[in-house]
């Protein structure tokens, strides 16, 4: 069998730079935790709290030391809360959800009701609707974007993570919900990227494997794309590999999502190779 890996796949930059933050500020004490996982891999959660950065779920669950803000962000009284504390903070927000938290702001601060195209509970989301007052509406589908009212401006932003198609999509129906509409499309590069590269491959092989944690949105994405056009396996680590999927396979592709660790990639390489 030929095993053949995507063009873009695995860490993107707000992920490596989300991880060499934390890194920097990991305490052997346990007194340097993150807010919520930094990333959604269960896998490089778990080796950085090998390496003395823990996770704690609330504010109140460190009552002194340092908070790292994980790549998907928070909302502005988040900061104000860790600063009334007395906490340490240590922002690790990836670039483009911060660029997409800022046009949420500034959206609702000139006037336009905003709407988020993404998923209501994915952290990202919820931080991004905070920044625009806490009144942003967040839709995830044609039919939700159907039954949101009409208003005198809208204002467009979207999860960083989101799917490309999708998003213009929701936004045709949106369309019609306002004559001033402003849209700002702050879906990142390495997700059209990797969303892209994913669906190219997946029309050359006989079956997709796509790495990466149960809980991300953006690996999810991946599978959701690639399972439209060949058979597809969404798995966390080569444990999961199961020799009946490659029975009369030639080609076998794989992709990651933006916050699978290179070593998870390597070790599904390898064991598809010995299959």
């Amino acid at each position: 069998m030929e095993v053949l890996l995507a063009d873009y796949l695995g860490f993107c930059y707000g992920v490596k730079r989300a991880i060499k933050i934390a890194r920097e500020n990991a305490s052997p004490d346990g007194s340097s935790c993150t807010l919520g996982p930094i990333i959604h891999n269960p896998q490089m959660v778990e080796r950085l709290k090998t390496e003395g950065v823990g996770t704690v779920d609330h504010l109140d669950d460190l009552p002194q030391g340092r908070i790292i803000i994980r790549s998907h962000g928070v909302g502005p009284d988040t900061y104000d809360e860790a600063e009334s504390r007395g906490l340490e903070l240590v922002d690790a927000t990836c670039p483009h959800v911060k660029k997409a938290q800022l046009s949420a702001n500034e959206l609702a601060e000139q006037g336009y009701h905003v709407v988020i195209i993404g998923e209501k509970r994915h952290p990202e989301v919820q931080s991004i609707g905070e920044w625009a007052g806490g009144d942003a509406d967040i839709v995830e589908t044609e039919e939700e974007a159907e039954k949101l009212g009409s208003f005198p401006r809208l204002g467009i932003v979207s999860q960083t993570t989101f799917s490309g198609e999708r998003f213009k999509s929701i936004v045709s129906v949106l369309l019609e919900k306002s004559r001033d509409v402003r849209i700002l499309r702050t879906i990142c590069t390495a997700t059209d990227q990797r969303q892209k590269a994913a669906q190219e491959l997946a029309k050359n092989v006989d079956v997709m494997l796509v790495i990466g944690g149960k809980n991300s949105a953006n690996t999810t994405r991946l599978a959701q794309l690639c399972a439209k056009i060949c058979p597809t396996h969404h798995i966390e680590t080569a444990e999961e590999l199961e020799a009946g999927w490659f029975e009369n396979i030639e080609k076998i592709g794989i992709t990651a999502g933006a916050s699978t660790p290179d070593w998870i990639i390597k070790e599904v390489y390898i064991k598809c190779q010995r299959i």
